[in-house]
């Protein structure tokens, strides 16, 4: 097949109706063409980000429905749990001293401490530091007594009704006894921090 190329000599857009039948068709394809790049440029490019993005917020909120869905059938179940854990919640909330109980906490560990054998050297408070939902209240001590007298000291403190945690343990020989020893550790005690605090 021989194509004659002197047929798109001097063509006019003016005369398209003129024009032969292969020129007519290689227009036809070339315009077809730039009308498929510019739509899929303007309308099916953009169509495409948004179909990804539908497909991704698709996965959320099935992943949402599942989550939601999961706790719809054992609501009871979840119901049951909060009340339990606001029980719980209000039980520690009681264990924890309140600010006029704070002095008499320092009686029970002097207490605990004397009928456990120990000696007070010091047992003083110490500045309250602020949390976000408690005020911790640390107390520094310092004891002498034999190894056995600490054990027993720090079983008695762990048994106290009010919450009380023990840090920063240091146990040193006491004088030329060497049954004699020294301990100093930090006892703290939290309450809770009311809102106007």
């Amino acid at each position: 097949m021989n194509i004659d190329l002197s047929q798109f000599d001097n063509l006019e857009l003016e005369n398209i109706g003129q024009w032969p039948y292969l020129a007519k068709v290689v227009l036809a394809i070339f315009l077809g063409i730039v009308v498929l790049v510019l739509g899929y440029i303007f309308i099916v490019s953009d169509k495409i980000t948004q179909l990804e993005k539908v497909r991704r917020e698709e996965i959320t909120l099935r992943q949402e429905y599942k989550a939601k869905y999961h706790v719809a059938a054992n609501l009871e179940l979840f119901q049951a749990q909060m009340v339990e854990a606001e029980a719980l919640f209000a039980n520690q909330l009681k264990s924890l001293p309140e600010s006029h109980e704070t002095p008499g906490l320092l009686d029970d560990i002097t207490f605990v401490g004397t009928t456990s054998g120990l000696d007070f050297v010091k047992l003083n408070w110490q500045p309250e530091i602020a949390k976000e939902i408690y005020i911790e209240l640390p107390i520094d001590i310092e004891v002498i007594g034999s190894y056995h007298e600490f054990g027993n000291f720090v079983s008695k403190v762990a048994g106290l009704p009010r919450i009380v945690t023990l840090h920063d343990f240091d146990i040193n020989i006491s004088g030329s006894d060497s049954d004699i020893l020294r301990l100093t550790l930090q006892a703290k005690t939290y309450r809770y921090r009311e809102d106007n605090e």
